[in-house]
């Protein structure tokens, strides 16, 4: 017989793969690394990942190995408890948001239905996996691609909705004045 939190973790478990099997992971950047040892040169590898459920959650991860897979399923693994929510609306950004992190400096603009994602590298990976469909974005500063991913997170992190932005104001609507003018 099997005991009541066995039971529970049995049911449990559906639930945790079905959750799992909708994220979606780019890998953004793979690294070769190399130590001169007396031997000669022994390589490792390094992978940064971004995932994502492309409904607003998105985190990114990084991981070290001997062999490229092992990194990548670290990373993966990474990304995944580093997932956090972002505020997105309609298939786009509800307003114009600059990131920095380190030397890596991000702007993201909403676009028109249609647009597309213009961006590239790791940016384009973050707003894809978050599910962003329209947006244009431009990357300044270093191109460190760890820098720049996390820049274009921070970037999301300050994005609000606007009903958010009414509460902080203590609004439920704009005034018909505000509309009209």
């Amino acid at each position: 017989m099997a005991t009541p939190q066995g039971n529970r973790g049995r049911r449990n478990q559906p639930d945790r793969q079905k959750e799992q099997s909708d994220l979606v992971e780019k890998v953004v950047f793979i690294n070769r690394c190399a130590k001169v040892v007396k031997g000669g040169r022994r390589f490792s590898f390094s992978a940064l990942i971004v995932t994502g459920d492309k409904a607003g959650r998105v985190g990114c991860g990084f991981g070290k190995a001997n062999e490229v897979s092992e990194a990548i399923r670290k990373a993966g693994e990474s990304a995944k408890k580093a997932m956090v929510h972002m505020a997105i609306c309609k298939g786009t950004i509800p307003h114009d948001v600059y990131g920095e992190f380190g030397g890596g400096r991000v702007l993201l603009k909403p676009a028109s239905p249609g647009t597309g994602v213009i961006a590239g590298g790791g940016v384009r990976a973050v707003l894809e996996a978050v599910g962003v469909r329209d947006v244009l974005a431009k990357s300044m500063g270093s191109s460190n691609h760890a820098n720049v991913v996390k820049a274009t997170l921070t970037a999301l992190e300050q994005l609000r909705s606007r009903e958010d932005r009414l509460a902080d104001r203590g609004m439920t609507r704009l005034p018909a004045a505000a509309i009209h003018a």
